[in-house]
Order: C-alpha cells, then structure tokens, then sequence
C-alpha cells in the first residue's frame, strides 16, 4: 500500500483554549513547514553537483530533501549523475550507460567545481540513500530509460529507507512504470515548460497535466516554476496530487509561488532560500 505523503500546505483546525498558543503554532507551521526545500542535485551552487558532498552539505543546510538524477551503468550498478556523458564535470567522455562503474569512478567530478573539491567521485545511488537523515526525503530523478527499474526497486527495497524516497522522471512512460512495480514510492512527473515560437514567452502549463498524471497513478507534478499559474496550482492541488516546481533560486518568485501553494520548491541553494523564507514568515 501506498504510504500517505505529506502535504505541507493542508490545513488542519486545533481547537485550544488559549488564542495565544493558537496564534503561535499557526505561526510555526506556516514559516517552517508550509513548503517541502528540495536541494537540486545537492546544495549544487556551492558544491558539485550531485557528489556526496553536495549532498551531504544539503543536509547540513537543513534542506528538507535532496534530489539527484541516476542512470545505469554497463556493468548494471546505479551511479549518481546528471548528464549521458561525464565531459562536463569529469573533464573526460565517457558514455555513462556504456561505461563499468569503476572506470567511471576514477574520474574527479569535483575539481571543476572548486579545488577544495578535488578527489570527489561519481557516487553509487546507495551512498547517497545511506546519508539522508530521519525526518528527511531523497528525490531521485531516472534519466535513462526502464531498464534502470528493476535495480532500483532491489535497491530501494535493501536499504531500509523506502519511506523516505520519491521518484521522479521526465518521461512519462517511465515513471508510469516505476508507480507500478513501486506502488509504495510516490512518484511524480516532471515537465518542462514551453515557449510560444514567435515571442520566447513561457506558456502557462495545461491542466491537461493533471489528467495525464491521474490516469497514470501517479502522485504528483514536478514542473518547471515559469509555467506556474494560481489557477493551474490549485487545480493541481483540488485534483489530489502534489505539486513541486523547479529550479527557483529567487526569493521574491519563491514567496509567490508559496503563496500559490505549491508544496516543494527544488532550488541549487536550499539553506539560503529556507532561511529567507523563514525570515519573511512564508
């Protein structure tokens, strides 16, 4: 059975005696626990991106979760990394799903980013489940195919973290499939947003989204904030599915889309958006 998610931007009626203790707990659930801060691969604006290290200092940061991307190597273990090829952060190409997995952990994913970071390595998947700390969630993001299902399911399935993991992906497909071999993992769609051709301007998203996600059993949205509206917000939300939007590293477009009440904002600097939106009571 599937467990049940937490929604931050539910309302639930205490009744107290004392207006004052009222007041204070509305105030601490509404600064605190309103929105779901998602590290993107990581705090990734300060370290490189989904090393262990970034994972690890989204945790420090006090992110809520953090969110990585996988694929499959060739030798059939699950490595974290976000593009098909290690060009950009190893500095050398090799094709990922082509590629043992120790070959592709030779390679130093964190000098690019920063000296300090030498020496960090293409992580395994279950090196990072094994850092997510109780009362915390970790985001994996499948960007191969299906094929990747299976290994993931064992995996997730060993570790003993299984109601701390979400699982998202870009093609429908895909996560579809995952929903059905992993009932009891939430699963969310990710969608991009599109431009009219003539203008470059963002489109709205279509609530044809949200038929898409029911018909596959899906439990939520991840999509790209620009498309986000009010009105397709609280459709989502009156729908019953989760909505999370992505990547948001400005504080007044973060406030607005809290107020839209979205539940998970995804952002590459996870303490500093959480901070200031705490400050600001949102």
């Amino acid at each position: 059975m599937k467990r049940i998610r937490r929604n931050p931007m539910s309302k639930v009626t205490f009744q107290f005696s004392s207006l004052i203790v009222l007041f204070s707990m509305t105030m601490v659930c509404t600064s605190v626990f309103a929105v779901q801060i998602v590290g993107h691969r990581g705090a990734s604006y300060d370290a490189p991106e989904n090393t262990l290290a970034s994972v690890q200092l989204a945790w420090k940061q006090d992110a809520d979760a953090a969110e990585v991307d996988v694929y499959l190597t060739k030798d059939r273990k699950i490595v974290v990394i976000h593009d098909e090829t290690t060009k950009r952060t190893g500095g050398i190409e090799l094709k990922v799903n082509e590629t043992e997995a120790d070959i592709l952990r030779r390679l130093d994913v964190g000098r690019y980013k920063d000296e300090k970071y030498t020496g960090e390595k293409i992580p395994f998947l279950k090196e990072i489940i094994e850092t997510i700390p109780p009362g915390k969630e970790l985001f994996i993001e499948i960007k191969c195919k299906q094929e990747i299902l299976p290994y993931l399911k064992k995996l997730i399935e060993s570790c003993g973290k299984t109601s701390q993991i979400v699982i998202i992906a870009f093609e429908l497909d895909t996560i579809t499939a995952a929903e059905r071999m992993m009932p009891q993992i939430p699963t969310y769609w990710l969608k991009g947003t599109e431009k009219k051709e003539e203008t470059d301007e963002y489109i709205a998203h279509s609530t044809d989204l949200i038929e898409v996600a029911l018909a596959g059993r899906l439990d939520g949205l991840d999509v790209n904030y620009h498309g986000v509206t009010r009105e397709f917000a609280e459709a989502v939300k009156a729908a019953g599915l989760e909505l999370h939007v992505w990547t948001v590293n400005d504080l007044d477009i973060a406030r607005r889309l809290v107020d839209f009440g979205v539940d998970g904002i995804t952002t590459d600097r996870p303490g500093w958006l959480k901070r200031h939106l705490n400050q600001s009571g949102n």
